[in-house]
């Protein structure tokens, strides 16, 4: 396992960071014990960087983790989030922020966690995410509840214009550096260099498309991103490799990105994602892969407030 400096942070992470999600049974079910077993056997492979939310099976994620990590919070950095939780609720108000945090730590079982996310900020109303949300997250540090604040959201571009207006340690994008996506690059990678805030990414797997694992029907890429898939896990077959490992491989390797957050909830998952980070995908394979997917690079739909969706320079949408 390798580690990097998360921003300027006194937090060196693991480079595959422990995604909390499937342990609230989002994409199937999966048994308590078998959760907790996946957290016991992260740990001991190296992984140190837990991220969940109270959205994320509604509160059940949190829970389980919770109670793997019992006995283990020295061992792992810690991180949760604020301000998103059923489907559809979402509350970025400053009182609200001062709460979730506590119900998080007597869910999680701990006295405070080493980063608060505010979640998915192109739901809220952007003033509010700036007047309310990220100053109840600085005050909730300032109490000692997190040792770190920073905030989330898919449209890459928005990220970068509330991070310019804010000083934050931490900014997680998801979705926007995959074997299908590199526009964190365009504005965000050198928005990090410049201000010294960490960046994670996520969902490195394009929410299963870059799998070999059927896609949800909820996934909301267009039908030729989806229909791509077959044809990517042909041709990584080609070499005797799985998509998902060599997609994940791809993702870990990006220079700037200190942690790349992946959803796991059983222990063989876990195996297999280490195990893909060690191996050799040869560049022949990348660059194919690189031209298969030209005509459908970069195409990324959108969610949250339409005001908060900002196009790309030539006017086009992602």
């Amino acid at each position: 396992m390798q580690y990097r400096q998360l921003g300027k942070t006194d937090l060196t992470v693991s480079t595959l960071s422990f995604g909390a999600s499937p342990l609230g049974n989002v994409f199937n079910e999966v048994s308590e014990e078998e959760s907790i077993r996946a957290v016991h056997v992260a740990i001991d492979l190296g992984i140190n960087f837990f991220d969940v939310a109270p959205f994320y099976g509604d509160t059940l994620a949190e829970k389980r983790l919770g109670k793997a990590l019992k006995n283990k919070r020295n061992a792992v950095f810690l991180a949760t989030k604020c301000c998103r939780y059923g489907n559809g609720v979402f509350d970025f108000s400053y009182e609200r922020v001062l709460r979730s945090i506590d119900e998080s730590l007597e869910r999680l079982q701990v006295d405070y966690v080493d980063l608060l996310t505010v979640h998915d900020i192109e739901f809220g109303d952007r003033q509010q995410v700036l007047n309310e949300a990220i100053p109840a997250a600085m005050k909730v540090k300032e109490m000692g509840k997190a040792r770190y604040i920073g905030f989330s959201g898919l449209p890459v571009r928005y990220l970068s214009q509330i991070a310019r207006q804010v000083e934050v340690d931490t900014v997680l994008s998801w979705g926007h550096y995959t074997l299908l996506e590199d526009e964190i690059n365009d504005e965000l990678v050198p928005l990090s260099l410049e201000k010294g805030f960490g960046l994670m990414n996520a969902a490195p797997l394009m929410q299963r498309i870059l799998s070999d694992a059927p896609i949800p029907p909820w996934q909301s890429s267009p039908p030729a991103v989806k229909a791509i898939q077959p044809t990517l896990i042909a041709l990584c077959r080609e070499y005797g490799l799985a998509l998902s490992d060599v997609a994940l491989n791809y993702a870990v390797r990006h220079p700037v990105i200190a942690t790349t957050i992946v959803g796991m909830s059983e222990s063989h998952q876990v195996g297999q994602n280490l195990r893909a980070l060690q191996l050799s995908v040869p560049d022949e394979l990348f660059q194919r892969i690189e031209k298969l997917v030209a005509p459908v690079k970069n195409q990324m739909w959108f969610e949250g407030r339409p005001e908060n969706n900002i196009p790309k320079p030539n006017g086009q949408d992602d």
